[in-house]
C-alpha cells in the first residue's frame, strides 16, 4: 500500500497530516530498530568473545551496504582521456647498436638505417667499496691526518643503501622487516636495528628542510586545508595532524587534537603566545561565564601580548576560581587572538576542513567540505517509498547545485555568484512529509557562510580531499607498521611523510631527492624554494589579493 500512496489525492488536511505523522513515526521506529540490532548484534559477538568463541563473520554483500554513504558516483564525470607517449619520459641511459650477422644476409641486402627498440631494466646489485684512507703524521704537530670519507658513506652503509631504506620504509610504506627482507635479498649484511638507525637517527638536515618546506608551504597561500587522524606513540594515542595545499602536504604529530594543539601546528611549532583583547572576548561570547568573570576580563582587556607562563599566572590572579572549561576557553581564545595579530609568521585566512569544533575560532574564515555534507545526507535510510523518492529528488538537485559551484570556480563572475547565493537558499528552503530529511536539510542551511565561501574566494576547493588523502597515508603506514616507539621515530615519521608527499606534489622523484641530499650532490634545489616557485605559478591566493 505504501508503494502507491500519493497524499495529493487525500482532501481531508487533517488526514493527511496524521498519515505525513505516521508514516515519520515509521521511519523512527525503524531507524531505532536498527540501531537496537546493531547493539544486540555488537553484545552478542563481545559475549561469544569473552567465551572464547568467534563472533559473526563479516560477509561481504554483492552490493553496497546502506553504510555505503560515498558521493563518488553522483560527482563522477566524464574525464576526456589524452593520449600520451610512455616513452617520452623514459631516461636512456645506455645505447648499444645491434648488428645483423653477415651470415644470414643474402648477398644483395642493402643497409637501410636502424630500427629503435627502448628497453626498461633496472640494475640492483651491490657496490662495495673497501676504502684505502691515506694517513699522515705529522710530527711538528704530533696530530694523524687521515683520508675523509665521501659524503655519504659514514658508517656502515653507503648513500644508495640509505637512500632505498628511506625510499622504501617512508616512500612505499613497507615495514622494516620488508626492508630487512629486502636488503638481505640484495645481499647487504645489515640487522633490523642497523635499519632503524638508518631510518630515525642522525637525520638533522632532513628535519631542518620539512621545517623550511612547511613554513614555505603556509606562506604559499591564504588558505589551507587541514585534517587528523588517530595515531600511536610508543603505545600510546596520539593524534597526527595533516596540513596542505597544492603544493606541499605536512604532518605533525601532537599528544591531542584540542584547538591548541592545531593552533601550535599552524604556527610551525612556534611558541604559544597569548593576548586578551577585544577579539578573545567575542570569541567568548558564547562561553559561560559568570557576569563577574566577564566584567573582571573587560576590565584587563589590552593589546599586551604574553608568553604561556605568564599568562598563566595573571589568569590565576584574575579569576583564581575560574573553572577548568572556562579556563580552557579563555586561554584558547587569547591565544587564537594573539595568532591573528602575529607578524614574525605566516597567518592562515581560511581553513578548509570538516566543523568540528576545534577548528572554530582558529581562522578568520572556514570552507566547509560539501562531500561529507553530502554524505550526511545518504546515511539517511527511509524505508517508506514515498520519502525514498524525496530524499532521491533532493539529492539529484543537490549535486546539480554542486556542479554549478564547480562551474563557478572555473569562470567566476559577480553576477553568478548572486544567482548561486539565491539559489542555495531555495534548495535548502526545501520542505518535504519526510521529517529528517528537513532536519538535515535545516541543519546545511545553517552553514550556509562557510558553504558558500567559494563565492568570495574562488579559488577555494569544495572538498577537503586532499587532507583526507594524506591523512589516509598515514593510517596505511600505521596499519603496516603500527607507530613509533620513541620521539626520534615520531619526528623521522613527520618529516619523512612531509618531504615524501610535497615531493609528490612537486614532481621530485622522493627516491631521487633522498639519494641527493644523502651524497650531498645537491642537485634537486630545496623543496621549500621549489613550493614557492610552484605556488607563484599557482597564484594560489589570487582573490585575496583582489580582495
Amino acid at each position: 500500500m505504501l508503494e502507491d500512496l500519493d497524499l495529493s489525492a487525500i482532501q481531508d488536511e487533517n488526514a493527511r497530516e496524521l498519515i505525513v505523522r505516521l508514516l515519520n513515526l515509521i521511519e523512527q521506529v525503524s531507524a531505532d530498530l536498527r540501531e537496537a540490532q546493531a547493539d544486540n548484534q555488537r553484545l552478542r559477538d563481545e559475549i561469544n568473545r569473552l567465551k572464547g568463541e568467534q563472533g559473526k563473520p563479516a560477509l561481504k554483500a554483492k552490493t553496497p551496504p546502506p553504510s555505503d554513504h560515498s558521493s563518488e558516483k553522483e560527482r563522477r564525470k566524464a574525464r576526456q582521456r589524452h593520449k600520451r607517449n610512455p616513452k617520452a619520459a623514459i631516461t636512456i641511459d645506455r645505447e648499444q647498436v645491434l648488428e645483423v650477422d653477415p651470415a644470414t644476409l643474402p648477398a644483395d641486402a642493402e643497409f637501410k638505417g636502424y630500427e629503435e627498440v627502448v628497453v626498461q631494466d633496472l640494475l640492483v646489485k651491490t657496490d662495495n667499496v673497501r676504502f684505502h684512507k691515506q694517513k699522515y703524521y705529522a710530527p711538528s704537530t704530533g696530530q694523524t691526518y687521515l683520508a675523509p670519507l665521501p659524503q655519504g658513506y659514514a658508517g656502515q652503509f653507503g648513500p644508495g643503501v640509505k637512500a632505498l631504506t628511506l625510499t622504501l620504509y617512508f616512500g612505499r610504506g613497507a615495514s622494516e622487516p620488508k626492508v630487512v627482507e629486502f636488503l638481505t635479498n640484495a645481499n647487504i649484511q645489515i640487522s633490523d636495528g642497523e635499519v632503524s638507525n638508518l631510518l630515525i637517527k642522525n637525520q638533522d638536515d632532513f628535519h631542518a628542510e620539512k621545517e623550511a618546506v612547511f613554513e614555505a608551504g603556509l606562506r604559499s597561500s591564504p588558505w589551507q586545508h587541514t585534517d587528523d587522524t588517530q595515531t600511536r606513540v610508543n603505545g600510546q594515542n596520539q593524534h597526527c595532524h595533516v596540513v596542505c595545499n597544492p603544493v606541499y602536504s605536512a604532518y605533525q604529530t601532537k599528544p591531542t587534537k584540542e584547538r591548541l594543539a592545531v593552533l601550535e601546528v599552524l604556527r610551525n611549532g612556534r611558541a604559544r603566545r597569548f593576548r586578551l583583547n577585544e577579539e578573545a572576548l567575542t570569541y567568548l561570547e558564547g562561553v559561560t561565564l559568570s557576569q563577574a568573570a566577564r566584567q573582571t576580563l573587560q576590565s584587563e582587556c589590552s593589546e599586551t601580548e604574553m608568553d604561556q607562563a605568564t599568562f598563566q599566572q595573571r589568569l590565576n590572579t584574575w579569576l583564581p576560581t575560574v573553572g577548568t572549561q572556562a579556563r580552557k576557553a579563555i586561554g584558547d581564545a587569547a591565544a587564537v587572538a594573539a595568532y591573528h595579530a602575529d607578524t614574525d609568521g605566516p597567518v592562515v585566512q581560511a581553513l578548509v576542513c570538516d566543523d568540528a569544533p576545534q577548528f572554530n575560532w582558529l581562522t578568520h574564515d572556514r570552507m566547509l567540505c560539501w562531500v561529507p555534507e553530502g554524505r550526511t545526507y545518504k546515511k539517511l535510510n527511509p524505508v517508506v517509498p514515498l520519502h525514498r523518492q524525496q530524499l532521491d529528488d533532493f539529492l539529484k538537485r543537490f549535486w546539480v547545485y554542486y556542479d554549478q559551484l564547480l562551474a563557478f570556480r572555473q569562470h567566476p563572475r559577480p553576477q553568478e555568484s548572486a544567482r548561486l547565493a539565491v539559489d542555495f537558499d531555495t534548495l535548502f528552503a526545501t520542505r518535504t512529509d519526510y521529517a529528517a530529511l528537513d532536519q538535515r536539510v535545516a541543519k546545511t542551511q545553517a552553514k550556509k557562510g562557510s558553504l558558500l565561501l567559494v563565492l568570495k574566494y574562488p579559488e577555494l576547493p569544495l572538498h577537503n580531499n586532499p587532507a583526507e588523502l594524506a591523512v589516509r597515508q598515514r593510517v596505511r603506514k600505521r596499519d603496516v607498521s603500527f607507530g613509533p616507539r620513541t620521539q626520534d621515530g615520531r619526528r623521522a615519521w613527520d618529516t619523512f611523510a612531509t618531504l615524501a608527499a610535497t615531493a609528490k606534489k612537486l614532481g621530485v622523484s622522493f627516491y631521487a631527492y633522498v639519494q641527493d641530499r644523502i651524497a650531498g650532490s645537491h642537485l634537486i634545489p630545496p623543496l621549500a624554494d621549489l613550493v614557492e616557485l610552484a605556488a607563484k605559478e599557482l597564484n594560489l591566493g589570487w582573490s585575496w589579493f583582489l580582495a
